[in-house]
């Protein structure tokens, strides 16, 4: 009896211990929609998303920029759901039409930007002392300077428009991601097939080629997503500064730049969907950017 009692106890007493296992230490789910799944169908959301807006940014774009001065100053209605300008000028069209260019020259601007990050993080690892402490010179003396000023003296010196955008982005958003790269590439530097590669003749490109970047992919790419919104943000502020695009493009920042005009007179549309509606594609791409990275980290992968 007493046998039978003690071992009675001992499974009672393990009864909380093994829920409380279990509970902090569940299981992913395994069902249709598991952590995974809803990660992968948030990203095709989002990519779809963002396609359409591209797609209705250049479908609408020559009603952008058609005038109707007998429609001037329109609040929102059934027929102009964000209203019109002082020109007549529906501000749905020109604020999908902004998008679109916002989203091209940040898509590009921001692929630029990360290949350049990754071929300095590769010459910094493999290229000896010298090379690294001339990329680490360089992205101190990058980061030193203010994102906005360095993009405007670049955007300037080029004559502005697009290409001075474009190249002004692409230069100023590498040194993060070229310190992440690197960072990783150092450890890839230290493994023992490394080595191995090494012995058996192969060198340089190649080299980065078959282990630098299948190695750094991951990162490669989140960081690629999350360069977007900073790449999108920055090209609206200086082109609302009057640096970037010209002001016959109908992009984001010229919308928001001539709608401060008209404020105070109470055309209170002019500003706010535009400014909304850039606000909600970089949380976007913001959320594209997270789920990515929980998807390639440690965790996201078990799941």
């Amino acid at each position: 009896m007493r046998v039978h009692d003690a071992c009675c106890d001992d499974a009672a007493g393990s009864a909380p211990a093994a829920a409380s296992a279990t509970v902090f230490h569940a299981s992913p789910p395994h069902g249709v929609w598991n952590g995974r799944r809803v990660l992968l169908a948030c990203i095709v959301f989002a990519c779809i998303a963002l396609s359409l807006v591209v797609l209705a940014g250049h479908a609408l774009a020559p009603a952008a920029v058609a005038t109707d001065f007998s429609a001037k100053n329109l609040a929102p209605s059934a027929a102009h759901p964000f209203g019109t300008d002082w020109m007549g000028r529906d501000m749905l069209a020109r604020t999908l039409a902004g998008l679109s260019t916002s989203i091209v020259i940040g898509l590009l601007s921001a692929a630029v930007s990360s290949v350049l990050a990754f071929a300095l993080a590769a010459l910094a690892a493999f290229g000896g002392r010298r090379a690294d402490a001339a990329v680490s010179w360089l992205i101190d003396l990058t980061m030193g300077v203010p994102h906005i000023v360095l993009l405007v003296l670049i955007s300037y010196a080029l004559g502005r428009g697009e290409l001075g955008v474009c190249v002004g982005v692409a230069v100023t958003h590498w040194p993060s991601l070229t310190r992440v790269l690197r960072a990783e590439i150092l450890q890839l530097r230290e493994q023992p097939y490394l080595a191995c590669s090494r012995a058996l003749g192969v060198r340089g490109v190649r080299l980065v080629a078959t282990h630098a970047l299948p190695y750094v992919l991951p990162q490669y790419l989140v960081g690629l997503v999350l360069l977007f919104p900073h790449a999108i943000l920055h090209e609206a502020s200086i082109t609302f500064l009057g640096f970037g695009l010209s002001p016959e493009t109908p992009a984001i920042g010229v919308i928001l730049s001539e709608a401060m005009g008209y404020l105070t007179a109470g055309s209170w549309w002019l500003a706010v969907f535009p400014g909304a509606a850039l606000l909600a594609v970089v949380l976007l791409f913001d959320r594209v950017g997270s789920a990515l990275r929980r998807l390639v980290s440690t965790e996201g992968v078990q799941a």
